[in-house]
């Protein structure tokens, strides 16, 4: 859930915000990443090295250390040769 507040400086609006953070969606796309990775034959290495993504991050998503964009998700599909949809091929619980 993003949540922002809004406050008057003068005549300019400010707004802060908080970061997004999915901590159960993020654990879904890990486990299917790790999943669809090994199906498709790649380590971790493999996938870091031909998608040009360092193993630190790729080891960081897999362990939910990392919130990845979605540029680092369409490259690691092109790599991988699926569709975006079948790294997020899960079901998500309701809004809590």
């Amino acid at each position: 859930m993003l949540l922002c507040s809004f406050y008057d400086v003068g005549k300019q609006k400010h707004t802060e915000r908080q970061k997004i953070y999915d901590k159960e969606g993020l654990i879904l796309l890990a486990k299917q990443l790790k999943e669809v990775r090994a199906k498709k034959g790649f380590t971790q290495e493999k996938l870091a090295y031909e998608s040009d993504i360092t193993l630190s991050q790729i080891a960081r998503i897999e362990t939910v250390k990392s919130n990845p964009t979605v540029s680092t998700i369409f490259k690691i599909a092109r790599t991988l040769n699926v569709s975006v949809s079948e790294l997020f091929n899960f079901k998500l619980g309701p809004n809590q």
